[in-house]
């Protein structure tokens, strides 16, 4: 009874969102995958809605976290989006599924270090150390501001192996081998999403354990992935 339940609020919630506009195909597709991370995000609880753009704007991705008014705000940008499903490229439809649920999971993540009070901010025993030189003040935040961003994401890619090695412990070497290509594709070394040096950390699915706490789960191999990032 509760998961379907959860689903149809989910996709309820989805809809008030759109418009009250009918989910397409797609959109049920995504969110069906996600509903176990959306479930486990309830369970939490988190602070999160689901909102589903009725037209997507150039250059959003599928799924996408942002925070507004102390909520998370997890957004749905497939309607209209023609590189919508780009990232699943060559996958299999029915082996599609996880990895779905491992974008879910990277996005949930954002919203967990949110609601914790240490959104961009280091653990401790790190302090703040960057190498830049420039003269530029501008320039200088923007370098930190990137740091910031790549720390997250490393942080959120961790966290979402961590939900597959939990969830679905048998399928952890093919999505953390599609991650692998995916994050091995940057337009700069060490721009925002170039999260490679905490990818490779996560090879071997075991270094997470095996709690029922995954996103808690990736506080280790992240503070590794933060000395080697610095």
């Amino acid at each position: 009874m509760f998961k379907p339940i959860l689903f149809a609020a989910a996709l309820c919630a989805a809809s008030q969102a759109a418009s009250a506009a009918d989910l397409t195909v797609l959109e049920q597709r995504w969110i069906r995958a996600a509903y176990p991370v959306l479930a486990y995000a309830r369970e939490l609880p988190l602070p999160i809605d689901i909102i589903v753009q009725p037209k997507a704007r150039p250059n959003d991705v599928p799924l996408a976290m942002g925070f507004d008014g102390g909520r998370c705000k997890l957004v749905v940008s497939l309607r209209g989006n023609p590189d919508a499903e780009k990232v699943l490229a060559g996958v299999p439809m029915e082996q599609q599924g996880e990895l779905i649920e491992a974008m879910a999971a990277h996005e949930i993540a954002h919203c967990w270090r949110y609601a914790q009070g240490v959104w961009h901010a280091l653990p401790a025993g790190f302090v703040e150390v960057g190498a830049e030189t420039a003269a530029d003040p501008s320039l200088l935040a923007a370098s930190k501001a990137m740091r910031e961003m790549r720390r997250e994401e490393g942080y959120a890619d961790l966290a979402a192996l961590a939900w597959i090695r939990h969830s679905h412990p048998d399928d952890y070497a093919r999505v953390h081998a599609w991650l692998d290509k995916v994050r091995s594709v940057q337009p700069a070394a060490r721009s925002g999403h170039d999260t490679r040096v905490w990818v490779r950390l996560a090879a071997d699915g075991k270094r997470f354990g095996a709690t029922d706490r995954p996103f808690e789960d990736a506080a280790p191999l992240w503070r590794e992935g933060l000395i080697n990032d610095e």
